[in-house]
């Protein structure tokens, strides 16, 4: 099975696609309900899409937040395996 198209998607984008502000977003990345951005530079950071993805589907699906933050910490997992 080919693998997905991953893309890096800006906080404009972010925002856009979750409906949610940019203080929502760091404020659920706090509560680890949100996945965290990857760095680019010392000034500029960027989403993984296939997260974003991820954290929409279990949205979608009425996951609760306890559930949620369990994928959170799956994917961020699944990124330092990557690297």
């Amino acid at each position: 099975m080919a693998e997905q198209l991953r893309y890096l998607l800006r906080l404009k984008q972010i925002t856009a696609f979750t409906g949610m502000s940019r203080s929502w977003t760091y404020e659920a990345i706090r509560r680890g309900e949100f996945p965290a951005p990857i760095p680019l530079s010392a000034r500029a950071v960027a989403w993984d899409s296939a997260s974003i993805a991820a954290w929409q589907a279990a949205r979608i699906a009425g996951k609760s937040d306890e559930e949620i933050r369990a994928l959170v910490a799956q994917l961020h997992g699944a990124r330092k395996v990557a690297a």
